[in-house]
């Protein structure tokens, strides 16, 4: 398959690109991978997916990077894989659920076999809903807040709901693997710190194990 990679940070990109000997495009289990980074944000993400889609051919779109966890059972270095993404910043009205872009569902679903795929691999994969926005999360307030919406939520990040409805738009299936650096609380700017300084590398390991267990075509 043609697979196209999305990361938002320097750092982010950096370690993926291990991943295919330094550049920006490779194979992996015998898939090309088309790696990109799109810079922070919704729209820097959704530019740089239909900007991706245009230039290749492409089976499918994976989001990864790092998250902050909205569930307090989470710990830095697991994994949630998206089953479905909302916008947690997003209100378009009466008659749209909150989370709602209007003329797109109330959710995005992740394509099926690429969220099983995400769910069978040996790394502890958490599966449910991530909310999106341009918004970066540090207190249990605002953690709670979001929450207060998306009861379900497990994680926030700002890229994945711009990445999916673009996917959405275009037809191409799509799914976000984050990795967990820290939980909205009282400890968090400590633990996002100690996430980059000492364990950032071996948690990419995950995205190597996910492109393993891919199935050959969708």
């Amino acid at each position: 398959m043609n697979i196209g990679i999305i990361v938002a940070l320097d750092a982010e990109y950096a370690q993926l690109q291990r991943l295919l000997g330094g550049k920006s495009e490779g194979e992996v289990a015998g898939n090309k991978i088309i790696l990109r980074k799109s810079g922070m944000g919704k729209v820097n993400a959704a530019l740089k997916a239909a900007e991706l889609i245009k230039s290749h051919p492409l089976d499918c779109i994976i989001s990864t990077g790092v998250a902050g966890g909205l569930d307090p059972h989470l710990a830095s270095l697991d994994v949630v894989a998206a089953k479905q993404i909302a916008y947690h910043d997003v209100w378009c009205g009466e008659g749209n659920e909150y989370g709602q872009m209007q003329g797109c569902p109330t959710r995005f679903e992740c394509h099926p076999a690429l969220y099983n795929a995400a769910m069978s691999i040996e790394s502890k994969v958490h599966g449910g809903l991530i909310c999106s926005g341009d918004m970066f999360v540090s207190t249990r307030e605002e953690g709670d807040a979001i929450l207060s919406h998306f009861p379900d939520g497990l994680a926030v990040d700002m890229e994945s709901g711009s990445l999916a409805q673009t996917c959405y738009i275009y037809g191409i299936p799509f799914q976000s693997l984050r990795i967990i650096s820290d939980v909205a609380g009282d400890s968090h700017q400590e633990d996002y710190d100690n996430f980059w300084e000492t364990v950032a590398d071996s948690s990419f390991n995950v995205i190597h194990e996910f492109l393993l267990a891919l199935p050959k075509s969708l």
